[in-house]
């Protein structure tokens, strides 16, 4: 994502983050993206990443099954870092275009994804499917979810721009 190409000697091993400005259904959005390749080692960090982070992609690749299983787990610690019974994710399962090496089916991540109440998704990073689309429809959902925890208010009074109050905000 960091330059829209795929890299091809990718080190899943490596922590890497990016940060990348857009503009989503004509507003400005700056997504600050961890991708930690769900490595034990980084999980301290993941876990200040989950008290920071307004919404998350749970991604695993549809040709490891030993990847889908683990969603259910990040899912239940995001939730619990957040203390929420909910907080805006979408499911990912990425390497869609690897039909033949498969080893989830598009059933199974959709049978997830009811399951933890969020959006599923396929895309490949290799042939560029979906992967802008998902972090836009993860905006779309942050967004919702915030304007539900913190409805806007009508234009403040003069006196009433003194006070601090509820300001939902998405850099």
């Amino acid at each position: 994502l960091q330059s829209s190409y795929f890299v091809t000697d990718y080190d899943p091993t490596i922590e890497d983050s990016y940060t990348k400005q857009c503009v989503i259904d004509d507003k400005a959005a700056r997504l600050d993206i961890l991708d930690t390749a769900g490595q034990e080692e980084f999980g301290a960090m993941r876990e200040q990443y989950m008290r920071t982070g307004e919404g998350f992609l749970l991604v695993f690749s549809v040709t490891d099954r030993g990847s889908f299983e683990e969603i259910y787990k990040f899912q239940r610690q995001i939730l619990r870092v957040k203390d929420r019974d909910e907080f805006p994710m979408i499911l990912v399962g990425n390497k869609a275009d690897l039909d033949h090496q498969r080893q989830v089916t598009q059933e199974e991540g959709q049978q997830l994804a009811r399951q933890l109440k969020i959006t599923y998704m396929e895309a490949s990073a290799k042939i560029r499917m979906n992967v802008d689309q998902a972090f836009h429809e993860l905006v779309r959902v942050i967004r919702k979810f915030q304007e539900q925890e913190c409805p806007p208010s009508p234009e403040p009074t003069r006196k009433e721009k003194d006070k601090s109050g509820c300001h939902c905000v998405i850099c």
